[in-house]
């Protein structure tokens, strides 16, 4: 399993929400190119790289930052926040991103977005899949910058992309994002198991390095994550095994 830091930008500024919550930021003194800095002196080998402006208000205003470290080039990128439209991808793409991440409009547009993997492959894209768990223990997908409750089943959503040849998928659960409450292990055994053609990022939760252990072994392809790597909560020797280039 692949560990794969995440810088969440907001105005410019490395922050991090708590469930989602633009209201919960926290905001720390660090730029984005420092951070960038850290994660490669680490040995990560990609990055993912949210515009939480774009993800809200559908502008990608944090895009110069984001071109800006594409072009420092010792990390592979992952972008999303406010990708709605081909031609929006196709730019992101342009800079330098390696996979582009889709959010939202994979729930509202999905005849949209499997257009778009036919077009830009499967290899070039990332379904992001921001899920709350009902009372009866289905992940519900949330959209619109986690501000809507969609009845769309994660199980659902995938069983329609799957057969266009789907490839990544990072899920979130909201109630564990940025809680560092420890990583929904069920949910991300059950993904796997129902779809192991799919390789799944894991994001929310993560507090210490048996976290990304307990995470490895449910057969997840990668974790993400922030807040437990921003503030220094695993140590670089204990990061090692789940970073490529260490």
């Amino acid at each position: 399993m692949e560990l794969i830091p995440a810088i969440d930008l907001r105005g410019g500024r490395v922050v991090r929400l708590f469930q989602g919550d633009f209201a919960a930021e926290t905001r720390y003194e660090l730029a984005p190119e420092e951070l960038y800095a850290r994660y490669a002196r680490a040995g990560a080998g990609r990055v993912h790289i949210v515009d939480l402006d774009g993800a809200r208000d559908g502008h990608a205003g944090n895009r110069p930052v984001v071109a800006a470290l594409v072009a420092l080039g010792r990390l592979r990128v992952q972008c999303g926040g406010g990708l709605r439209s081909s031609s929006s991808v196709q730019m992101l793409l342009d800079t330098g991103v390696d996979r582009a991440v889709i959010g939202s409009v994979a729930v509202t547009a999905p005849a949209e977005v499997l257009e778009w993997l036919g077009a830009f492959g499967a290899e070039r894209l990332v379904l992001a899949l921001d899920v709350r768990i009902d009372p009866a223990g289905v992940p519900l997908v949330a959209i619109h910058g986690w501000r809507e409750q969609s009845a769309v089943s994660l199980w659902d959503l995938i069983d329609r992309y799957a057969g266009a040849g789907l490839r990544h998928v990072l899920c979130t659960d909201v109630s564990r994002d940025g809680a560092l409450a420890g990583p929904n292990l069920a949910l991300y055994r059950e993904a796997v198991a129902r779809f192991p053609a799919v390789a799944w990022q894991a994001s929310g939760g993560v507090r210490d390095v048996s976290d990304l252990r307990s995470l490895a072994e449910t057969g997840v392809a990668a974790a993400v994550s922030g807040k437990a790597l921003i503030e220094g909560r695993i140590a670089p020797e204990e990061l090692q095994s789940f970073l490529p280039d260490a």
